[in-house]
């Protein structure tokens, strides 16, 4: 019989293969296409060199750390050229821009993404992917004919430094000669808004805060659902539907921030002088924030969506997802002067930046209806809209028509002329279902996570038509690199001049519908810009694989690789190597001490969890567990590892189980052992209200018989908790829990 200490080394060794795997898996890609393909395809020819007679315009970004305080704390924070956000780059359609990216980083790779412009695949940005990274000390010049004009905007899609500052905005000019819209009044000045979110936290503890199921960040913004806040709420059918649905509660946001920006400040004033019309051009850079654009000035009319020019509409509330750039007109009343407030309030109520037009008595603008996390039909809302007729709506029906909390306004976006593709085009349709946990805050599409399927592929020359179905109870903005793609909207005024756009909202159980013509080469990400659920796996690369690599057997049959071929991977770098991340919870009380240690990665966990008691005990006992788990989906776990206990009755043994999710939440668990014992719990953890939780126990062990634990828990911090319990074995105590 092998010793425990055996034992364990055995396990130990095991879970490092394990939790190596996908990242072995994951290497293969991380080290990008190699020096000497980069090197190659450095050498082809650049813009400047395939356009001779166009205008070259200039910029050089330097991407560096210091320490900065926009929400009042001094934090480290990434910078370009000094500042957050980084410069205006300006240009005109038909120019070249040329922009140096110097990396003053220590130790830390970094790269930059131009945001909705169509580049050559190698200028895109996407490291290991598309263009080699820019290492520490490094330099690289990208260089690209602008194709299109409107409102851009570019960021770093390196690890989470988007969330630590590296964004900017971008403003290209139509040709000089290009005529003026008559669909628009005289404009008189113009101005770049770029918002965002910030937190004094570092940004790695946040998501491992995500990562571990934590509702901290629900608890700091006051939306946590509990049965006490259903019940006041009158929703508390609705909350036990959703627990018998085994769903987790609805959150409009992940992420609880320590304040909101626009051009890098809470508030900021910009010049304006009564009866001005002003061109806004909005971006929303935020890592994981939804905002609503509200005007003190009346509603805001919208011009241009992501870069493209619609037919004017006016909204009075304008929900803009992450990476969506709007376009806006506000007229400043006429009369004395005065501030006319322009607010994004993030979605959640949480909090809201603000810009001021004019100087003098500050005109505030309209709030926001608070948020019901409970109210189910805030979900429902997205389905009811993909059956209403509002595209047809004039302007005064639809302002009045407007809900508190509208949807983006996609129905009612018309481009300024046909958006048709070519008529003799093969179409295939694609549907790809929006999929995630955001217990484990594992997030995927159908299913998988970029690293486990990676590719979509697409064949030059077909219109791909991709059905995009939310399973989940959250947003997602949904990014397609390289292309601008038709959004198809039931009931929309007309379909051939179907908006273009470079992403989409696609709301909670909803689905949206988007179309685009397969005309670049190579790999093309698309990926949720929620920063925090492409970094946890929602994404997939659209694929041109070269030659004869991909065939098409019919318009609907999915692309498959030539036979007696391997399935195309692309190099898709740190975009397919899940992150490793490790935790502690554990509890200190009069009686006994519990806890657990987690090392997380990707689907795999390797945990240690104990407990150990002296109340009413003739001597100290434990119970340890050492295992290696797999997560399948929400509602299966399976695991195995050892057991060692010095309980009375109980034995040292192999172990093996599963852990199904319930309705109502309840996790079971099974598990048997190497000596034909077994084992059955139940556990169940009920909030009570936002900060205070009952979590209950019960297991019948064939050994040790019926076991029971009741604990009682007062969320006093992040890293604290309050903490009473009542055990079977070791009586009643108190404590405290903690969290590292």
């Amino acid at each position: 019989m092998p010793s425990a200490a055996m034992t364990l080394r055995s396990l130990i060794l095991v879970a490092g293969i394990l939790l190596a795997a996908p990242a072995a898996h994951a290497c293969e890609a991380c080290g990008g296409k190699g020096a000497a393909t980069w090197a190659a395809r450095e050498r082809e020819p650049r813009a400047s060199q395939l356009f001779p007679d166009a205008r070259v315009v200039e910029y050089t970004l330097e991407i560096a750390e210091t320490t900065l305080s926009p929400a009042g704390e001094p934090v480290r924070a990434l910078t370009i050229n000094g500042s957050v956000p980084g410069p205006v780059l300006r240009f005109r359609e038909g120019e070249i821009a040329r922009i140096h990216v110097r990396n003053r980083l220590v130790g830390e790779e970094t790269s930059t993404h131009w945001h909705g412009l169509l580049v050559p695949n190698l200028e895109d940005g996407v490291p290991h992917l598309t263009t080699p990274p820019i290492g520490p000390g490094e330099s690289r010049t990208f260089e690209f004919l602008l194709k299109h004009s409107g409102t851009y905007w570019y960021h770093s899609h390196t690890g989470l430094q988007e969330q630590r500052g590296v964004y900017g905005a971008i403003v290209i000019e139509p040709k000089a000669d290009a005529p003026a819209r008559a669909d628009l009044p005289p404009i008189d000045r113009e101005e770049v808004v770029v918002l965002s979110d910030w937190t004094n936290e570092n940004v790695r503890d946040v998501m491992r805060t995500l990562l571990r199921g934590s509702d901290w960040y629900a608890i700091r913004k006051n939306t946590a659902q509990s049965l006490l806040g259903a019940a006041r709420a009158g929703h508390l059918r609705d909350y036990l539907k959703r627990e018998k649905s085994r769903l987790p509660p609805m959150d409009v946001s992940d992420v609880a921030y320590d304040a909101f920006l626009a051009n890098g400040r809470t508030r900021q004033q910009l010049p304006a002088q009564p009866g001005e019309t002003i061109r806004l051009r909005v971006i929303n850079a935020a890592a994981s924030s939804y905002f609503y654009l509200s005007s003190a000035a009346g509603p805001l009319t919208l011009i241009a969506a992501d870069g493209m020019d619609i037919t004017p509409i006016r909204q009075r509330r304008l929900l803009i997802g992450m990476a969506e750039t709007y376009d806006l007109l506000v007229t400043v009343p006429a009369g004395g002067p005065a501030a006319w407030e322009v607010r994004a309030t993030a979605q959640d109520g949480s909090g809201h930046a603000s810009v001021f037009l004019g100087a003098g008595a500050e005109q505030p603008a309209p709030g926001l209806a608070p948020l019901s996390p409970y109210n189910m039909n805030a979900a429902m809302a997205a389905v009811l809209d993909q059956l209403d007729d509002s595209g047809d709506l004039t302007d005064t029906e639809a302002l009045a028509a407007e809900s508190p909390r509208p949807l983006p306004p996609y129905k009612r976006l018309k481009s300024n002329s046909p958006t048709t593709l070519p008529a003799d085009a093969p179409l295939r349709e694609v549907t790809l279902k929006l999929t995630g946990d955001m217990t484990r805050y594992l997030w995927s599409i159908d299913g998988r996570s970029i690293e486990e399927q990676s590719t979509v592929p697409v064949r030059r020359g077909e219109i791909l038509r991709l059905v995009l179905v939310n399973n989940t109870m959250m947003h997602h903005p949904m990014h397609l690199h390289g292309h601008f793609f038709r959004l198809l909207m039931p009931d929309a005024v007309d379909p051939a001049f179907a908006p273009l756009k470079h992403t989409v909202d696609v709301p909670p159980m909803s689905r949206r519908t988007i179309e685009f013509y397969a005309n670049e080469d190579r790999d093309w990400l698309f990926h949720c810009h929620l920063l925090y659920h492409m970094k946890a796996g929602m994404g997939r690369v659209m694929s041109y694989p070269a030659g004869e690599e991909m065939r098409l057997a019919d318009n609907s049959a999915p692309a498959t690789p030539a036979a007696g071929r391997p399935a195309y991977q692309p190099a898709l770098g740190e975009h397919a190597m899940p992150h490793t991340y490790a935790w502690i919870d554990a509890t200190l009380q009069s009686h006994l001490s519990t806890g657990s240690g987690t090392i997380q990665r990707g689907r795999q966990n390797l945990n240690l969890t104990w407990e150990t008691g002296w109340g009413r005990v003739d001597r100290r006992e434990y119970e340890i567990e050492a295992t290696v788990s797999h997560y399948f989906n929400p509602r299966w776990t399976a695991f195995a590892g050892y057991r060692l206990t010095n309980e009375s009755g109980a034995h040292d043994a192999v172990i093996a189980g599963a852990t199904h999710r319930l309705p109502y939440l309840v996790d079971f668990t099974a598990s048997v052992q190497s000596n034909g014992e077994g084992r059955l719990a139940l556990e169940k953890l009920l909030q009570l209200t936002s900060r205070v939780s009952l979590t209950a126990h019960v297991q019948y062990d064939t050994a040790t018989r019926f076991a029971w634990q009741a604990s009682l828990a007062y969320t006093a911090s992040k890293r604290l908790d309050l903490i009473v319990t009542q055990d079977s074995d070791y009586g009643f105590g108190a404590g405290l829990g903690f969290r590292f």
